[in-house]
């Protein structure tokens, strides 16, 4: 049976299927196209049955980093979804638009607020991303260029077109984008300390919580990781007798999960509302005082426009309620460096 797969999910189904990747979805990896439309199918078990070759593109097999191509065929064995996941692909995410900083017939930039998810999964129904598809039913194309962890605020790019989002992409994978993030630190940040140059190690807990730790340059498991710190200025702490704060402009030349938390914290100074690598002291006085959630806002994105070749740069201003931490200055935020 040949099914032509455009933006819809494939029902229950026991029998093999052949999916012809239309032009929108040319250059998508095969797991993650395969996870596009195999709605309610755990990941766990998508992967599963590319490792196991039942999954074939054009007869061969093929691996999940495989890019698919426009008149590829790919064959899907039997799948069967859960009630439960059935049940919960039947209650799609709420349709949400967020403030827009650009857009054109090729990228959207959104302000996304903190504490909101980018994307669904790891016991997150749903993100940014979904929500922003229901509110646009008719736009054809909607995919997450890059990533926001869900306490931080800020840029975040999302492509209408496939060409935008690979184009895209690949800025971001050589280094030609430039991400500037504003965050708040407990103390004095040391002017003459500007570059962080630490390998960072992803693990485990034994709860199953992922954390981030910084490992020396010799481990074989540390990923380089750097980041350049500008201080724009010292600030005095409401609320925290005798505590000065240092808002950072942070940039990040490579984009390690956690990379500025914890190369911040592990230089003595935390980013302010960080849960997992702060002060949790200082953390529980300042959130009586009205800072609930981590002062880390991506402020700054420059990019080269996928169509025009354009070089764009792009502000979001702190949102209000940091503006008690960080009150804006004659020039409303930071001058671009």
């Amino acid at each position: 049976m040949k099914q032509i797969i455009g933006g819809a999910g494939l029902p229950n189904s026991a029998e093999v299927r052949s999916l012809h990747v239309d032009e929108e979805s040319a250059g998508q990896r095969l797991d993650n196209f395969l996870m596009r439309h195999l709605k309610g199918v755990p990941k766990t078990h998508v992967y599963r049955i590319i490792r196991s070759g039942e999954v074939r593109v054009n007869k061969g097999r093929a691996a999940a980093d495989t890019r698919v191509q426009a008149g590829d065929v790919v064959r899907v064995p039997p799948v069967r979804t859960s009630e439960a996941a059935l049940q919960k692909t039947e209650r799609p995410a709420p349709a949400r638009e967020f403030p827009v900083l650009f857009e054109d017939d090729h990228v959207i930039a959104i302000d996304k607020p903190a504490g909101v998810a980018v994307h669904g999964g790891s016991g997150v129904s749903f993100g940014v991303i979904e929500q922003l598809r229901q509110a646009r039913p008719q736009a054809r194309f909607l995919e997450l260029v890059h990533r926001l962890d869900r306490e931080t605020s800020g840029l975040l790019l999302v492509a209408k077109r496939r060409s935008a989002l690979t184009g895209l992409q690949d800025q971001f994978r050589d280094r030609e984008t430039g991400k500037t993030y504003l965050a708040l630190v407990r103390g004095a940040w040391p002017a003459s300390r500007k570059v962080i140059d630490q390998p960072l190690h992803k693990y485990l807990q034994a709860d199953g919580e992922r954390r981030v730790r910084v490992v020396g340059k010799d481990d074989p498991d540390g990923m380089r990781s750097i980041t350049l710190v500008q201080v724009d200025r010292a600030l005095p702490l409401p609320h925290a007798a005798g505590i000065v704060a240092s808002l950072l402009r942070v940039t990040i030349k490579t984009g390690r999960t956690h990379q500025i938390r914890v190369h911040l914290a592990s230089q003595g100074h935390p980013i302010l509302g960080d849960d997992k690598y702060g002060d949790f002291e200082l953390n529980r006085t300042l959130q009586r005082h009205g800072l609930r959630r981590m002062f880390l806002h991506a402020w700054r994105l420059q990019f080269t426009h996928p169509a025009s070749g354009e070089r764009i740069e792009l502000l979001a201003p702190l949102p209000p309620e940091l503006h008690v931490f960080a009150p804006p200055s004659n020039a409303h935020a930071p001058a671009p460096v």
